[in-house]
C-alpha cells in the first residue's frame, strides 16, 4: 500500500465488521431478532415512537430496507404503525407493550456484550478514540464536528 490512510482505512473497517459479525451472532442467538430488527427495537426503546424519517436518520439501516424490517416487526407484535396526530401524511412507529418488553429484555444484556470489547479501554482511551472518530465523521459528512458525539 502506497498510501498511508489506506492502512488506517482497512484497520477501521476491519474492526468494524468483527464488531457487526460479533455484535449480531450475540443478537441472533440471544434474541431471535434480526441485527436490523434490534436496531429498531433498541431505538425505539423509551421513546413515543417516531417517524419513518426519524427512524432512518437514528439507525443504520437504509431507507429501502426499513419498511420491511418494521413489516417483520410488526408481525411479530412488537411495533405498531400509527398515524402521526399533528401531521397525518406522518406515520409514528411505535413499539408495543410486546416490543417495550423485548426491548427491556434485550437492550442491557447486548450493550454489556459490546462492552467487552473494550474492557481494555479507559476515560482518555475513549477519549481519544471519540476525538478522531468525530473529527473523520466531519471530513466524511463535510459536517463540521459535534462537541461531544
Amino acid at each position: 500500500m502506497t498510501e498511508r490512510y489506506l492502512r488506517s482505512i482497512r484497520l477501521l473497517a476491519e474492526c468494524f465488521h468483527a464488531f457487526e459479525r460479533q455484535s449480531g451472532a450475540n443478537i441472533r442467538c440471544r434474541t431471535g431478532l434480526t441485527p436490523s430488527q434490534f436496531d429498531i427495537v433498541a431505538t425505539l426503546g423509551n421513546t413515543p415512537g417516531m417517524t419513518f424519517k426519524e427512524l432512518g436518520e437514528r439507525t443504520l439501516i437504509t431507507k429501502g430496507t426499513l419498511t420491511g424490517v418494521i413489516d417483520r416487526l410488526e408481525e411479530k407484535e412488537l411495533v405498531t404503525r400509527v398515524t402521526h396526530l399533528a401531521d397525518r401524511r406522518s406515520t409514528l412507529v411505535r413499539l408495543t407493550a410486546k416490543g417495550e418488553a423485548e426491548f427491556k429484555r434485550v437492550f442491557a444484556p447486548q450493550i454489556a456484550f459490546g462492552k467487552q470489547s473494550f474492557v481494555n479501554y479507559d476515560e482518555q482511551d475513549f477519549d481519544t478514540l471519540d476525538k478522531e472518530l468525530t473529527k473523520l465523521h466531519a471530513n466524511l459528512t463535510g459536517r463540521a464536528p459535534k462537541e461531544k458525539y
